[in-house]
């Protein structure tokens, strides 16, 4: 049985901001830009993956957060400490260069970890630790 990653879910707090990542400096394809009053939900991903996608999702808008529960979770995003997600690419240092010219935050710049993996990492303009490995 094969079993596929279809969605992951990250969240935003700024839509605009996560368009240009991950639209405009990834080159990831939008696939559905949802709104409902003040919120939207962006599904995008890579245009060569087309059954995988990342859905970039308004946080803490679950009805059933306290007031106190989802400050909680809006201060940790915006700390960095709530999301991840890591990527893979036959270029790390090519990818590298493209989001650090795009204005990506750098983490981490392409580094041979002593666990076998090369990889670069970044902040989305949310927070959200973005991994990048070479493959």
């Amino acid at each position: 049985m094969k079993i596929n990653i279809h969605y992951a879910f990250l969240p935003h707090t700024d839509p605009e901001a996560s368009l240009k990542f991950y639209r405009d400096a990834l080159g990831f394809e939008v696939r559905q830009d949802v709104g409902y009053e003040n919120m939207r939900w962006i599904t995008v991903g890579p245009t060569n993956q087309p059954e995988t996608s990342i859905v970039l999702t308004p946080p803490a808008i679950d009805p059933g957060l306290t007031d106190a529960e989802r400050e909680t979770i809006l201060a940790v995003i915006a700390k960095g400490a709530y999301g991840a997600i890591t990527f893979a690419t036959e270029d790390l240092d090519a990818l590298y260069e493209q989001l650090e010219a795009a204005g990506a935050e750098v983490v981490q710049e392409p580094t041979d970890q002593d666990y076998g993996v090369r990889d670069c990492a970044f902040r989305d303009p949310s927070g959200n630790l973005v991994r990048i490995n070479q493959l």
